[in-house]
């Protein structure tokens, strides 16, 4: 994934859940956080726009602007926790 230096916009993809802990099997999907910088988009729009395309597994994306990440760990501090745990960021 070289979102990075396709999109301006963007400033970390993570990779998090079962691909970044090393424990994914048979039906596990590749679930990926991307963080922008602003996005006058809607969410859905912004997950739209982030769908990666040459995976070869499902793959579940979601797309914060660097206000909302921020915002998480106030709002979800236990997902904030884990997510924060286990995310390994993947290159530019």
């Amino acid at each position: 994934m070289g979102l990075r230096r396709e999109d301006a916009m963007v400033q970390h993809v993570y990779c998090v859940g079962s691909y970044a802990r090393g424990d994914w099997g048979v039906g596990s999907d590749l679930d990926v956080i991307v963080i922008v910088g602003d996005a006058p988009t809607s969410v859905v729009e912004r997950r739209r726009c982030y769908e990666p395309t040459e995976v070869p597994v499902p793959a579940d994306v979601w797309v914060y602007t660097r206000g909302e990440w921020e915002c998480l760990r106030e709002h979800s501090p236990h997902l904030w926790k884990r997510l924060h745990r286990e995310m390994v960021e993947l290159g530019a």
